[in-house]
Protein backbone atom coordinates (compact mmCIF):
# COMPACT_ATOMS: atom_id res chain seq x y z
CA UNK A 1 0.00 0.00 0.00
CA UNK A 2 1.43 3.38 -1.03
CA UNK A 3 1.06 5.93 1.80
CA UNK A 4 -1.02 8.99 1.07
CA UNK A 5 0.57 12.45 1.09
CA UNK A 6 -1.44 13.50 4.16
CA UNK A 7 1.02 14.49 6.92
CA UNK A 8 0.43 14.44 10.68
CA UNK A 9 2.73 16.62 12.82
CA UNK A 10 3.09 16.36 16.57
CA UNK A 11 4.24 19.78 17.84
CA UNK A 12 5.45 18.91 21.35
CA UNK A 13 5.76 21.84 23.76
CA UNK A 14 6.45 21.89 27.47
CA UNK A 15 2.98 23.18 28.34
CA UNK A 16 0.93 22.09 25.33
CA UNK A 17 1.31 19.26 22.84
CA UNK A 18 -0.58 19.43 19.56
CA UNK A 19 -1.36 17.32 16.53
CA UNK A 20 -1.89 19.01 13.16
CA UNK A 21 -3.01 17.10 10.07
CA UNK A 22 -1.99 18.60 6.71
CA UNK A 23 -3.56 17.68 3.41
CA UNK A 24 -1.43 17.19 0.29
CA UNK A 25 -2.19 20.81 -0.68
CA UNK A 26 -0.86 22.14 2.66
CA UNK A 27 -4.19 23.01 4.27
CA UNK A 28 -4.86 21.99 7.88
CA UNK A 29 -7.50 19.26 8.02
CA UNK A 30 -7.73 18.89 11.80
CA UNK A 31 -6.08 19.68 15.12
CA UNK A 32 -5.94 17.99 18.51
CA UNK A 33 -4.33 19.18 21.75
CA UNK A 34 -3.36 17.94 25.18
CA UNK A 35 -1.32 19.11 28.17
CA UNK A 36 1.63 16.89 29.07
CA UNK A 37 1.58 15.66 32.65
CA UNK A 38 4.68 16.18 34.80
CA UNK A 39 4.87 13.87 37.81
CA UNK A 40 7.17 13.14 40.76
CA UNK A 41 9.59 10.23 40.45
CA UNK A 42 12.32 9.41 42.96
CA UNK A 43 12.59 13.04 44.06
CA UNK A 44 12.62 14.41 40.51
CA UNK A 45 9.93 15.92 38.29
CA UNK A 46 9.52 13.88 35.11
CA UNK A 47 7.28 13.49 32.11
CA UNK A 48 4.44 11.01 32.24
CA UNK A 49 5.57 9.61 28.89
CA UNK A 50 3.09 6.73 29.03
CA UNK A 51 0.13 9.12 29.25
CA UNK A 52 1.48 11.30 26.44
CA UNK A 53 2.24 8.31 24.20
CA UNK A 54 -1.27 6.96 24.82
CA UNK A 55 -2.75 10.29 23.71
CA UNK A 56 -0.44 10.47 20.69
CA UNK A 57 -1.27 6.98 19.43
CA UNK A 58 -4.99 7.56 19.98
CA UNK A 59 -4.92 10.95 18.23
CA UNK A 60 -2.89 9.56 15.31
CA UNK A 61 -5.22 6.57 14.96
CA UNK A 62 -8.27 8.83 14.85
CA UNK A 63 -6.58 11.18 12.35
CA UNK A 64 -5.67 8.24 10.14
CA UNK A 65 -9.21 6.88 10.23
CA UNK A 66 -10.66 10.29 9.35
CA UNK A 67 -8.04 11.62 6.91
CA UNK A 68 -5.99 8.63 5.72
CA UNK A 69 -2.70 9.93 7.18
CA UNK A 70 0.36 8.60 5.37
CA UNK A 71 3.21 10.28 7.27
CA UNK A 72 3.94 11.42 10.84
CA UNK A 73 6.54 13.97 11.95
CA UNK A 74 7.61 15.54 15.27
CA UNK A 75 8.85 18.97 16.36
CA UNK A 76 9.84 19.66 19.94
CA UNK A 77 11.10 22.30 22.37
CA UNK A 78 14.87 22.39 22.77
CA UNK A 79 15.73 21.40 26.34
CA UNK A 80 14.99 17.69 26.71
CA UNK A 81 16.61 14.30 26.22
CA UNK A 82 15.89 10.63 26.87
CA UNK A 83 18.17 7.78 27.94
CA UNK A 84 17.13 4.49 26.34
CA UNK A 85 18.38 0.93 26.06
CA UNK A 86 17.21 -1.58 23.49
CA UNK A 87 13.45 -0.92 23.36
CA UNK A 88 12.92 0.75 26.73
CA UNK A 89 13.37 4.08 28.48
CA UNK A 90 15.89 3.55 31.29
CA UNK A 91 14.86 6.68 33.21
CA UNK A 92 11.83 8.96 32.88
CA UNK A 93 12.35 12.14 30.87
CA UNK A 94 13.39 15.03 33.15
CA UNK A 95 11.42 18.26 33.40
CA UNK A 96 13.92 20.90 32.30
CA UNK A 97 12.53 23.47 34.74
CA UNK A 98 14.30 22.17 37.83
CA UNK A 99 17.66 23.14 39.25
CA UNK A 100 20.23 20.61 40.48
CA UNK A 101 21.17 20.96 44.16
CA UNK A 102 23.99 23.46 44.64
CA UNK A 103 26.59 20.84 45.60
CA UNK A 104 25.83 18.93 42.38
CA UNK A 105 25.68 22.10 40.29
CA UNK A 106 29.12 23.14 41.54
CA UNK A 107 30.64 19.83 40.46
CA UNK A 108 29.01 19.59 37.03
CA UNK A 109 29.14 23.21 35.87
CA UNK A 110 32.95 23.18 35.82
CA UNK A 111 32.74 20.47 33.14
CA UNK A 112 30.88 22.66 30.65
CA UNK A 113 32.90 23.67 27.56
CA UNK A 114 33.73 27.29 26.82
CA UNK A 115 31.21 29.45 24.97
CA UNK A 116 33.75 29.92 22.19
CA UNK A 117 33.51 26.18 21.46
CA UNK A 118 29.77 25.47 21.75
CA UNK A 119 28.21 28.93 21.43
CA UNK A 120 25.86 27.71 24.16
CA UNK A 121 25.68 30.09 27.13
CA UNK A 122 25.66 28.66 30.63
CA UNK A 123 22.00 28.73 31.59
CA UNK A 124 20.10 27.69 34.72
CA UNK A 125 17.85 24.66 35.19
CA UNK A 126 18.01 22.32 32.19
CA UNK A 127 17.96 24.96 29.48
CA UNK A 128 21.29 23.40 28.45
CA UNK A 129 20.20 19.80 28.42
CA UNK A 130 23.81 18.59 28.55
CA UNK A 131 23.75 19.99 32.09
CA UNK A 132 20.83 17.74 32.99
CA UNK A 133 22.60 14.72 31.49
CA UNK A 134 25.52 15.54 33.79
CA UNK A 135 23.11 15.88 36.74
CA UNK A 136 21.54 12.50 36.11
CA UNK A 137 24.97 10.95 35.61
CA UNK A 138 26.14 12.41 38.94
CA UNK A 139 23.22 11.19 41.04
CA UNK A 140 22.37 7.97 39.17
CA UNK A 141 25.52 6.79 37.37
CA UNK A 142 24.03 3.34 36.88
CA UNK A 143 21.24 4.83 34.72
CA UNK A 144 23.59 6.56 32.30
CA UNK A 145 25.82 3.49 32.12
CA UNK A 146 22.83 1.28 31.26
CA UNK A 147 21.72 3.49 28.38
CA UNK A 148 22.81 2.51 24.90
CA UNK A 149 21.57 5.77 23.35
CA UNK A 150 21.05 9.40 24.28
CA UNK A 151 18.11 10.67 22.25
CA UNK A 152 16.99 14.26 21.77
CA UNK A 153 13.32 14.86 22.52
CA UNK A 154 11.90 14.69 18.95
CA UNK A 155 14.11 11.66 18.26
CA UNK A 156 12.71 9.95 21.36
CA UNK A 157 9.27 10.12 19.77
CA UNK A 158 10.57 9.21 16.30
CA UNK A 159 12.07 6.11 17.97
CA UNK A 160 8.87 5.30 19.88
CA UNK A 161 6.95 5.20 16.61
CA UNK A 162 9.59 3.78 14.23
CA UNK A 163 11.89 1.70 16.41
CA UNK A 164 14.97 3.50 14.97
CA UNK A 165 17.40 5.47 17.13
CA UNK A 166 18.91 8.42 15.29
CA UNK A 167 20.35 11.87 15.97
CA UNK A 168 19.43 15.20 14.33
CA UNK A 169 21.67 18.25 14.17
CA UNK A 170 19.19 21.13 14.73
CA UNK A 171 18.18 19.72 18.11
CA UNK A 172 21.61 18.61 19.32
CA UNK A 173 22.94 22.00 18.23
CA UNK A 174 20.39 24.09 20.13
CA UNK A 175 22.08 25.41 23.32
CA UNK A 176 22.78 21.89 24.61
CA UNK A 177 26.56 22.16 25.26
CA UNK A 178 26.80 19.01 23.12
CA UNK A 179 27.74 20.56 19.76
CA UNK A 180 30.67 22.57 18.39
CA UNK A 181 29.15 24.41 15.41
CA UNK A 182 32.40 25.68 13.91
CA UNK A 183 33.78 22.12 13.84
CA UNK A 184 30.44 20.61 12.78
CA UNK A 185 31.00 17.93 15.41
CA UNK A 186 30.10 16.96 18.94
CA UNK A 187 31.68 19.09 21.66
CA UNK A 188 34.56 18.14 23.92
CA UNK A 189 31.98 17.42 26.67
CA UNK A 190 30.55 14.52 24.67
CA UNK A 191 33.98 13.05 24.04
CA UNK A 192 35.36 13.63 27.56
CA UNK A 193 32.35 12.00 29.25
CA UNK A 194 32.37 8.99 26.97
CA UNK A 195 28.96 9.79 25.47
CA UNK A 196 30.04 9.70 21.83
CA UNK A 197 29.30 6.00 21.52
CA UNK A 198 25.76 6.62 22.80
CA UNK A 199 25.00 9.15 20.10
CA UNK A 200 23.22 7.40 17.20
CA UNK A 201 24.04 8.13 13.58
CA UNK A 202 22.62 11.34 12.14
CA UNK A 203 19.63 11.53 9.84
CA UNK A 204 18.34 14.76 8.36
CA UNK A 205 15.19 16.25 9.85
CA UNK A 206 12.29 14.88 7.83
CA UNK A 207 14.07 11.69 6.72
CA UNK A 208 11.88 8.56 6.66
CA UNK A 209 12.86 6.14 9.43
CA UNK A 210 10.27 3.37 9.34
CA UNK A 211 6.56 2.67 9.70
CA UNK A 212 3.95 2.83 12.44
CA UNK A 213 1.14 0.44 11.69
CA UNK A 214 -2.44 1.32 12.64
CA UNK A 215 -5.10 -1.34 12.59
CA UNK A 216 -6.57 -4.32 14.43
CA UNK A 217 -4.05 -6.81 12.97
CA UNK A 218 -1.12 -7.04 10.55
CA UNK A 219 -3.23 -8.01 7.56
CA UNK A 220 -5.48 -4.97 7.93
CA UNK A 221 -2.89 -2.51 9.26
CA UNK A 222 -2.40 0.90 7.62
CA UNK A 223 1.31 1.85 7.47
CA UNK A 224 2.17 5.42 8.45
CA UNK A 225 5.71 6.49 7.50
CA UNK A 226 7.60 7.90 10.50
CA UNK A 227 9.96 10.82 9.84
CA UNK A 228 12.89 12.13 11.86
CA UNK A 229 11.90 15.03 14.10
CA UNK A 230 13.23 18.57 14.41
CA UNK A 231 13.83 21.40 16.91
CA UNK A 232 10.68 23.52 16.90
CA UNK A 233 12.18 26.99 16.41
CA UNK A 234 14.55 25.73 13.73
CA UNK A 235 11.54 24.13 12.08
CA UNK A 236 9.86 27.54 11.94
CA UNK A 237 13.05 29.03 10.47
CA UNK A 238 13.05 26.35 7.78
CA UNK A 239 9.40 27.00 6.97
CA UNK A 240 9.89 30.69 6.21
CA UNK A 241 13.02 29.99 4.21
CA UNK A 242 10.99 27.51 2.18
CA UNK A 243 8.53 30.34 1.44
CA UNK A 244 11.28 32.45 -0.09
CA UNK A 245 12.53 34.58 2.84
CA UNK A 246 16.34 34.64 2.80
CA UNK A 247 17.99 37.65 4.48
CA UNK A 248 15.55 38.05 7.36
CA UNK A 249 15.13 37.89 11.12
CA UNK A 250 12.66 35.37 12.52
CA UNK A 251 10.86 36.14 15.78
CA UNK A 252 9.35 32.80 16.79
CA UNK A 253 6.99 33.24 19.74
CA UNK A 254 5.43 30.85 22.22
CA UNK A 255 6.53 30.01 25.75
CA UNK A 256 9.86 31.27 24.43
CA UNK A 257 10.53 34.17 22.11
CA UNK A 258 13.38 32.86 19.95
CA UNK A 259 14.96 35.32 17.51
CA UNK A 260 17.21 34.16 14.64
CA UNK A 261 19.30 36.53 12.54
CA UNK A 262 21.79 34.73 10.31
CA UNK A 263 23.26 38.11 9.29
CA UNK A 264 24.59 38.65 12.83
CA UNK A 265 28.29 37.75 13.16
CA UNK A 266 29.07 35.02 15.68
CA UNK A 267 31.54 37.28 17.48
CA UNK A 268 28.67 39.62 18.39
CA UNK A 269 27.01 36.94 20.52
CA UNK A 270 27.13 37.65 24.26
CA UNK A 271 26.78 34.53 26.38
CA UNK A 272 25.56 36.60 29.34
CA UNK A 273 22.52 37.79 27.39
CA UNK A 274 21.20 34.36 26.37
CA UNK A 275 22.67 34.78 22.91
CA UNK A 276 23.85 31.64 21.17
CA UNK A 277 24.36 29.88 17.88
CA UNK A 278 21.57 27.50 17.06
CA UNK A 279 22.17 25.12 14.17
CA UNK A 280 19.87 24.89 11.16
CA UNK A 281 18.54 21.62 9.77
CA UNK A 282 21.37 21.86 7.23
CA UNK A 283 24.03 22.17 9.95
CA UNK A 284 24.74 25.90 9.59
CA UNK A 285 25.21 28.17 12.65
CA UNK A 286 22.19 30.45 13.22
CA UNK A 287 22.88 33.38 15.61
CA UNK A 288 20.05 33.54 18.12
CA UNK A 289 18.79 35.43 21.16
CA UNK A 290 15.88 34.35 23.33
CA UNK A 291 13.80 34.99 26.40
CA UNK A 292 10.70 33.34 27.86
CA UNK A 293 8.35 35.92 26.40
CA UNK A 294 5.16 33.87 26.48
CA UNK A 295 5.78 32.73 30.04
CA UNK A 296 6.71 36.26 31.12
CA UNK A 297 3.57 37.68 29.52
CA UNK A 298 1.41 35.17 31.40
CA UNK A 299 3.06 36.04 34.71
CA UNK A 300 3.20 39.80 34.23
CA UNK A 301 -0.40 39.98 32.96
CA UNK A 302 -1.65 37.79 35.82
CA UNK A 303 -2.92 35.21 33.34
CA UNK A 304 -4.89 37.62 31.11
CA UNK A 305 -6.24 35.73 28.09
CA UNK A 306 -8.55 38.28 26.46
CA UNK A 307 -7.87 40.87 23.75
CA UNK A 308 -6.12 44.09 24.77
CA UNK A 309 -7.43 47.36 23.40
CA UNK A 310 -5.27 50.08 21.94
CA UNK A 311 -6.92 52.45 24.44
CA UNK A 312 -5.57 50.39 27.36
CA UNK A 313 -2.08 50.50 25.86
CA UNK A 314 -2.31 54.27 25.43
CA UNK A 315 -3.53 54.72 29.02
CA UNK A 316 -0.63 52.85 30.63
CA UNK A 317 1.87 54.68 28.42
CA UNK A 318 0.37 57.99 29.55
CA UNK A 319 0.40 56.85 33.20
CA UNK A 320 4.01 55.66 32.83
CA UNK A 321 3.45 52.18 34.22
CA UNK A 322 6.37 49.88 33.48
CA UNK A 323 7.12 46.19 33.91
CA UNK A 324 10.84 45.57 34.38
CA UNK A 325 12.73 42.30 33.79
CA UNK A 326 12.79 39.47 34.41
CA UNK A 327 9.69 37.41 35.11
CA UNK A 328 11.35 34.09 34.17
CA UNK A 329 14.87 32.62 34.06
CA UNK A 330 17.19 33.19 31.12
CA UNK A 331 16.98 35.99 28.60
CA UNK A 332 19.11 39.07 27.95
CA UNK A 333 18.47 40.56 31.42
CA UNK A 334 19.52 37.69 33.66
CA UNK A 335 19.92 38.39 37.36
CA UNK A 336 17.34 41.18 37.42
CA UNK A 337 14.33 40.81 39.71
CA UNK A 338 11.01 41.65 38.08
CA UNK A 339 9.00 44.58 39.35
CA UNK A 340 6.42 47.14 38.32
CA UNK A 341 7.11 50.89 38.39
CA UNK A 342 4.41 53.55 38.43
CA UNK A 343 0.74 53.56 39.45
CA UNK A 344 -0.85 50.20 40.15
CA UNK A 345 -2.43 48.59 37.11
CA UNK A 346 -5.05 45.85 37.15
CA UNK A 347 -7.07 43.83 34.67
CA UNK A 348 -6.71 44.92 31.07
CA UNK A 349 -4.29 47.71 31.96
CA UNK A 350 -1.94 45.28 33.69
CA UNK A 351 -2.15 43.07 30.60
CA UNK A 352 -1.31 46.11 28.45
CA UNK A 353 1.79 46.74 30.59
CA UNK A 354 2.76 43.08 30.15
CA UNK A 355 2.29 43.32 26.38
CA UNK A 356 4.45 46.44 26.22
CA UNK A 357 7.08 44.65 28.30
CA UNK A 358 7.29 41.76 25.82
CA UNK A 359 7.39 44.20 22.88
CA UNK A 360 10.24 46.15 24.50
CA UNK A 361 12.16 43.00 25.39
CA UNK A 362 11.77 41.82 21.79
CA UNK A 363 12.92 45.20 20.50
CA UNK A 364 15.95 45.14 22.81
CA UNK A 365 16.77 41.60 21.67
CA UNK A 366 16.55 42.65 18.02
CA UNK A 367 19.08 45.41 18.71
CA UNK A 368 21.42 42.99 20.47
CA UNK A 369 21.23 40.49 17.58
CA UNK A 370 21.97 43.36 15.15
CA UNK A 371 18.75 42.97 13.20
CA UNK A 372 18.50 45.42 10.31
CA UNK A 373 16.79 43.22 7.71
CA UNK A 374 13.12 42.35 7.27
CA UNK A 375 11.41 40.62 10.19
CA UNK A 376 8.96 37.71 10.24
CA UNK A 377 6.92 37.13 13.41
CA UNK A 378 5.36 33.76 14.06
CA UNK A 379 3.57 32.06 16.92
CA UNK A 380 1.23 32.80 19.80
CA UNK A 381 2.05 36.48 20.34
CA UNK A 382 0.79 37.26 16.83
CA UNK A 383 -2.69 36.49 18.14
CA UNK A 384 -2.60 39.42 20.59
CA UNK A 385 -3.32 41.66 17.60
CA UNK A 386 -1.00 44.48 18.72
CA UNK A 387 2.41 42.87 19.23
CA UNK A 388 3.66 43.14 15.64
CA UNK A 389 2.09 46.55 15.08
CA UNK A 390 3.74 48.05 18.18
CA UNK A 391 7.07 46.56 17.15
CA UNK A 392 6.61 48.02 13.66
CA UNK A 393 6.30 51.48 15.18
CA UNK A 394 9.58 51.01 17.07
CA UNK A 395 11.45 49.69 14.00
CA UNK A 396 10.19 51.84 11.10
CA UNK A 397 13.11 51.01 8.79
CA UNK A 398 12.41 47.26 8.84
CA UNK A 399 9.40 45.66 7.12
CA UNK A 400 7.65 43.34 9.60
CA UNK A 401 5.59 40.41 8.38
CA UNK A 402 3.26 38.20 10.39
CA UNK A 403 2.26 34.70 9.55
CA UNK A 404 -1.38 33.83 9.02
CA UNK A 405 -0.65 30.37 10.43
CA UNK A 406 0.97 31.34 13.77
CA UNK A 407 2.15 27.70 13.92
CA UNK A 408 5.43 27.93 12.05
CA UNK A 409 7.10 25.01 13.83
CA UNK A 410 4.33 22.61 12.79
CA UNK A 411 4.25 23.97 9.24
CA UNK A 412 8.05 23.70 9.01
CA UNK A 413 7.93 20.09 10.17
CA UNK A 414 5.30 19.34 7.52
CA UNK A 415 7.40 21.16 4.88
CA UNK A 416 10.37 18.92 5.71
CA UNK A 417 8.22 15.84 5.07
CA UNK A 418 6.75 17.27 1.87
CA UNK A 419 10.31 17.95 0.68
CA UNK A 420 11.08 14.24 0.94
CA UNK A 421 8.00 13.61 -1.20
CA UNK A 422 9.08 16.18 -3.81
CA UNK A 423 6.17 18.47 -2.95
CA UNK A 424 6.03 22.18 -2.04
CA UNK A 425 2.41 22.91 -1.17
CA UNK A 426 2.85 25.99 1.03
CA UNK A 427 2.45 29.51 -0.35
CA UNK A 428 3.68 32.72 1.26
CA UNK A 429 0.61 34.10 3.06
CA UNK A 430 2.40 36.47 5.42
CA UNK A 431 1.06 40.01 5.82
CA UNK A 432 3.04 43.17 6.48
CA UNK A 433 2.21 44.74 9.84
CA UNK A 434 1.23 48.40 9.85
CA UNK A 435 2.70 50.73 12.44
CA UNK A 436 0.12 51.85 15.03
CA UNK A 437 1.61 55.30 15.66
CA UNK A 438 0.77 55.20 19.37
CA UNK A 439 1.51 58.57 20.96
CA UNK A 440 4.43 58.42 23.40
CA UNK A 441 5.58 54.88 22.61
CA UNK A 442 9.14 55.89 21.68
CA UNK A 443 9.53 57.98 24.85
CA UNK A 444 8.11 55.06 26.86
CA UNK A 445 10.74 52.77 25.31
CA UNK A 446 13.53 55.20 26.17
CA UNK A 447 12.36 55.54 29.76
CA UNK A 448 12.06 51.75 30.11
CA UNK A 449 15.62 51.29 28.86
CA UNK A 450 16.89 53.93 31.27
CA UNK A 451 15.20 52.10 34.14
CA UNK A 452 17.03 48.87 33.28
CA UNK A 453 20.29 50.75 32.69
CA UNK A 454 20.27 50.19 28.95
CA UNK A 455 20.24 53.06 26.49
CA UNK A 456 21.36 56.63 26.86
CA UNK A 457 21.02 58.11 30.38
CA UNK A 458 19.80 61.44 29.03
CA UNK A 459 16.67 59.69 27.73
CA UNK A 460 15.57 58.71 31.22
CA UNK A 461 12.74 60.40 33.02
CA UNK A 462 13.40 61.16 36.69
CA UNK A 463 12.65 58.11 38.84
CA UNK A 464 10.46 60.14 41.21
CA UNK A 465 8.31 61.23 38.29
CA UNK A 466 8.05 57.63 37.09
CA UNK A 467 6.92 56.43 40.49
CA UNK A 468 4.51 59.28 41.12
Amino acid sequence: MVPSNVVAVFDLGKTNSKLFVFSADGSVLSEARTKPSWIEYDGLRVLDDVALFTWMTSALTQATEEHFVGHVMFSGHGCTFALVRDDELVHPVLDYEQEPPQRVADSIDILVPAFSETYSPKLPLGFNYGRHILWLEAIKPEVESRADAILSYPQFWSWKFSGRKVSEVSYIGCHSHLWAPLRDDFSSLVYSRGWRGKMPAFERAGAALGNWEIGPDRENAVPVVVHNGVHDSNSALYYYRSLGFQDFTLVSTGTWVVIFNSACPLEALDEHRDMLANVTVDGKPAPTIRFMGGREYDIASDGWNKPISLEAVSRVIAKRVFALPSFAPGGPMQGFESRFVGPEANGEERAAVALLYVVLMTNLSLDLIQSENEIVIDGGLVKTGLFAELLAQLRPSQPIFTSATAEGSAFGAAALVFDTLGEKPFANETNEAASLQVFGLEAYRDAWRALIDIGEPELALPRKELQA
